[in-house]
């Protein structure tokens, strides 16, 4: 089965296409990507449901390497509201 993975920062992104047997999981397509042990992603997802390393994953998935949110998604709502009135 094929799976893609995908990992960004802002301006670049990372994507890869990896072949993997029926029955891999999330560190199975990490380890084929090369991406095991990679530092800064906290979590991953596939297609935007938080996943772990035992994750099964099924053909055409699509992981995504998520990066630790630095401001409360709440709170930079809050702060672009407030640029806007003021």
């Amino acid at each position: 089965m094929k799976v893609a993975l995908v990992r960004a920062w802002p301006r670049r992104f990372d994507w890869i296409e990896v072949e993997l047997p029926d029955g891999a999981r999330v560190a199975d397509a990490l380890q084929a990507a090369g991406w095991a042990g990679t530092s800064g992603p906290v979590e991953c997802a596939v297609f935007g449901v938080v996943a772990d390393a035992t994750t099964m994953l099924h053909d055409g998935d699509r992981v995504e390497l998520l990066r630790p949110l630095l401001v409360d998604p709440k709170e930079a709502r809050r702060r672009r509201a407030g640029q806007r009135a003021g």
